[in-house]
């Protein structure tokens, strides 16, 4: 495996298609709302224009520190790709590389692979029929035999599945439609970041959820006994 980190929180996937704005536009107001990571399909357009649009991207992202990963086996003069279940194995040896995974077989072929998407969690628009989800608690099996980090996709919309996802062990979330059809990708971007960093977080017990009892003040505190 390479040295790069592994997506975490949530991933954008493109789809210029559903986009409610030209990409860039789109991806910059994701960005304001908190994505680090994003997934550059189109892969109908020609090699140029997907270079060109790469590139325009790459800019967008550099600006918060991001990474564009592009899907296919083409980087696109870049050095993240995100390859399809069916091949190439080996996979490529560069700085980033994810794959898409749907069950156990396809996991147990992973080798070098930094990361690996397991769909579709729930039902989606984007490719209805395509399936059966997963569901959280078969997200959670795979996740257990994954020897990667895990990104959940398909049909993530609400926060409710962000933390369905996040506590069946994901590393992240990855998203299509909740951000290309959004008519505020910043706030749906926001929205989603902040119920996956809730998420990871753990949340401090109160007192009365703890088998001690609160500590008493002692007369020194107090200014002794009345």
């Amino acid at each position: 495996m390479s040295s790069s980190a592994a997506p975490s929180g949530l991933v954008v996937l493109t789809d210029r298609r559903v986009a409610r704005g030209p990409l860039p536009e789109v991806i910059a107001a994701a960005c304001a709302g908190g994505v680090r990571f994003v997934v550059l399909r189109e892969k109908d357009l020609p090699r140029a224009e997907r270079l060109a649009l790469a590139v325009e991207l790459r800019s967008v992202l550099a600006d918060v520190g991001g990474t564009l990963i592009v899907a296919g086996t083409d980087p696109l003069d870049g050095d993240a790709v995100h390859l399809p279940a069916a091949g190439p194995y080996p996979p490529p040896r560069l700085g980033l590389v994810g794959r898409s995974c749907h069950d156990e077989a396809e996991l147990h072929r992973l080798t070098t692979e930094d990361y690996a998407t397991l769909s579709p969690v729930f039902p989606t628009q984007t490719k209805p029929g395509y399936g059966p989800p997963l569901g959280a608690a078969g997200l959670a099996e795979l996740i257990r035999v994954s020897p990667v980090p895990v990104l959940a996709l398909g049909g993530i919309e609400t926060p409710e599945q962000v933390e369905a996802c996040v506590e069946a062990g994901a590393a992240g979330v990855a998203v299509l439609g909740a951000i290309m059809r959004a008519a505020d990708p910043t706030e749906a971007a926001a929205t989603l970041t902040r119920a996956f960093e809730e998420a990871v977080t753990p949340v401090p017990r109160s007192w009365h959820e703890t088998t001690e009892a609160p500590p008493q003040p002692s007369a020194a505190t107090t200014g002794g006994e009345e």
